[in-house]
């Protein structure tokens, strides 16, 4: 007989990619320190490119950082970066300049958080299978959300857009993506105002989402032929709120789907330069996920730098 295998354990989903989250920030020049020298991320080189807006690439995600009245998620988003010593001599040479804001950062045994000078929380772990494997990268976004809220969350995002959910420890964690979901975490604590930052993902079925926003009467924008926009997450039993941020929905045949994003290797300074690093290449990274050429590289770079891999 032929071995049995766990078809739906690959499964995704309605959903297929978090894209961007979208918060306001008062100062392009403290954002750049925070996200481009601090975190190591990198600036997107070919849109928003002026002083009031900024696109910051992680992976195949992004944030989108417009100026204005600083804005707060509820909750923390998650980033995979490798390297966590460099990532914590970047935070440390960050705390001189951002001293006067709400920036701080702390090592944790798994990982390390950070918080942006306008208190955003964001959650930093290393490369692992944990994460499906994504070397750089947004694998998920938690949100603070009312308590007996949990299972009307997945089963709206279950019912409405058609993706994958489940419910633990009081948690609704939903697929948007191979190895990202949106995670609703219940809590005791009073939940702040909503502030207007959002979320945008891309779906597949691009139609049906609609047709139930539309019918429940909680779509917000027909942005254009290949956009709409919601806000309100409603028990689809009771029709009851239950929490709120907004959606941007994006069909995959949008023009910027699948967008190749220019992600730089953070390791390159003018003093250890080596020709032909400077864009991010997960095969560069030690991923520690039982890459059999690391050995192979490591003596390529030592031949090339006189140093050791590890040194930089």
């Amino acid at each position: 007989m032929a071995k049995q295998y766990d078809r739906s354990a690959e499964d995704l989903g309605n959903i297929v990619g978090l894209e961007h989250v979208n918060l306001l920030v008062p100062d392009q020049g403290l954002a750049t320190l925070f996200y481009i020298s601090g975190l190591g991320l990198t600036r997107d080189p070919y849109l928003m490119t002026s002083v009031d807006n900024m696109w910051v690439n992680v992976g195949k995600s992004q944030f989108h950082l417009p100026t204005g009245k600083a804005q707060k998620l509820r909750g923390r988003t998650a980033l995979v970066i490798p390297g966590r010593d460099l990532l914590l001599t970047r935070l440390g040479n960050m705390k001189k300049a951002l001293g006067d804001t709400r920036y701080s950062f702390k090592e944790h045994k798994d990982h390390v958080t950070a918080i942006c000078p306008w208190g955003n929380e964001y959650v930093i772990y290393e490369p692992s299978k944990k994460f499906a494997g994504m070397a750089l990268g947004m694998p998920y976004v938690e949100f603070d959300v009312p308590q007996k809220t949990a299972r009307g969350i997945a089963d709206f995002y279950s019912k409405i857009l058609g993706t994958m959910t489940s419910v633990k420890d009081h948690a609704a964690h939903v697929s948007v993506g191979y190895g990202q979901e949106l995670i609703f975490r219940e809590t005791d604590k009073p939940i702040p105002d909503y502030d207007g930052h959002h979320i945008q993902v891309y779906v597949a079925n691009f139609s049906r989402p609609h047709h139930e926003l539309v019918q429940r009467k909680i779509l917000t924008e027909e942005s254009n032929q290949y956009q709409y926009r919601f806000n309100d997450i409603v028990d689809p039993a009771s029709g009851r709120k239950l929490f709120e941020i907004e959606h941007e929905i994006r069909s995959i045949t949008h023009p910027l789907y699948a967008r190749p994003l220019v992600n730089r290797n953070p390791r390159q300074t003018n003093r250890n330069y080596v020709q032909g690093r400077d864009g991010w290449v997960p095969e560069w990274e030690d991923a520690d996920m039982g890459d059999p050429r690391r050995a192979m590289r490591e003596a390529r770079y030592q031949e090339a730098t006189g140093r050791p891999l590890a040194a930089d």
